[in-house]
């Protein structure tokens, strides 16, 4: 049996965050991916934006991995050439009567640490962007936009570099402690030891927990949908209603080339088996969200919105609950299993690997 120091289980941006941060401090990293290429589950189904850290819980890992993940993701990018963009984002309450709410979401990324960020009245926020129906906003100018695929791209690139090692097409199919490691099955019969083990597996996360032997937590599936919009966009920045059930609301968010894409709504799902999951957008959905776009942007053109894509979230809360944190479970020895890894995560991504490292 083959035996290496650590193996990380999961191929997307967390995945490949953790293998570079262990690679870059010496550490023997081998990364086993089910799939045949990298990021192919939630880290190339999201909206791709760099979140400043409003509206998490203050101490929470999401608001701490957060703010300290946008300021390791900008300087990332720009070290290393990623294409991206701080276009800024205003949250906008498109009745008086909801202007109290951009006030309590100021004032919690203030106390998570942002030092930017202005309430503005009806007309400053229509000077910025003339086109919203808005009665106010909160201007958050150090949200932005990555291309998450040539992040992922240079972070394997960077974790190869300083000597790990990426296997596709390997999915682990069981485990159990041996010693003091591990003894995993990678695919049919491959046997693979190591002294620790990163459970990024995103989606399967829970079904590679069981695969171990160890306990997971209940997880809920939430999926959303993409419309993108025939034509450009009278917008230079996201735009974000305020925060629903589930989510941050139908908002709009700009690609690097400018086009523009609304979404995600949250559908919560019934099945959580990751194999069987349904990725189809229903273009039935585009009047509902035709709607909800209308509520801050009254002139979009009618039938101007077209399927796109869709992506699923692994929430340890449902319906109705107050937004769980990450979870960073470190209860077995010589494993870190990395649960409802959801959005910020992309842009914790860095954050989240130096966390890992440090609990190794």
């Amino acid at each position: 049996m083959d035996r290496v120091e650590i193996i990380v289980i999961g191929a997307g941006v967390i995945g490949l965050a953790v293998a570079r941060e262990l690679a870059q401090r010496g550490r023997e990293v081998v990364i086993v991916e089910a799939a045949g290429a990298i990021g192919t589950g939630i880290s190339s189904r999201n909206s791709e934006v760099i979140h400043a850290g409003l509206y998490y819980p203050t101490g929470s890992l999401k608001a701490r991995l957060c703010v300290r993940g946008k300021a390791l993701l900008y300087d990332y990018c720009a070290a290393r050439g990623i294409a991206h963009r701080r276009c800024g984002k205003l949250v906008v309450a498109t009745r008086p009567v909801d202007l109290p709410r951009l006030e309590q979401i100021a004032a919690s990324g203030a106390a998570n640490g942002l030092d930017d960020l202005r309430l503005l009245g009806q007309a400053e926020t229509l000077a910025l962007e003339p086109a919203l129906q808005a009665a106010g906003a909160l201007l958050s100018p150090s949200s932005g936009i990555v291309d998450s695929h040539g992040l992922m791209t240079a972070l394997l690139a960077d974790a190869e570099h300083a000597g790990a090692t990426l296997a596709l097409n390997s999915p682990l199919t069981g485990g159990a402690r041996d010693g003091d490691g591990w003894r995993l099955r990678v695919g049919a019969d491959f046997k693979l030891g190591a002294r620790c083990v990163v459970n990024a597996a995103g989606l399967f996360a829970a079904r590679v927990a069981a695969a171990l032997g160890t306990p997971a937590p209940s997880l809920r599936f939430a999926r959303g949908h993409y419309f993108s919009l025939a034509g450009r966009a009278p917008f230079s920045r996201l735009i974000y209603p305020l925060p629903v059930d589930g989510g941050l609301g139908v908002h709009l968010t700009l690609d690097l080339g400018g086009q523009a894409r609304f979404g995600p709504d949250v559908q919560w799902l019934a099945d959580t088996d990751p194999v069987s999951l349904d990725y189809a957008v229903n273009p039935a959905l585009a009047p509902a969200f035709e709607a909800e776009v209308r509520g801050y942007w009254p002139s979009l053109p009618p039938g101007a919105l077209q399927p796109a894509y869709s992506g699923i979230r692994p929430k340890l809360s449902g319906p109705g609950e107050a937004a769980a944190d990450f979870s960073i479970d470190c209860r077995m020895p010589g494993l870190v299993q990395l649960f409802g890894i959801e959005s910020p995560g992309l842009t914790a991504s860095l954050a989240l690997a130096e966390e890992v490292a440090a609990r190794l």
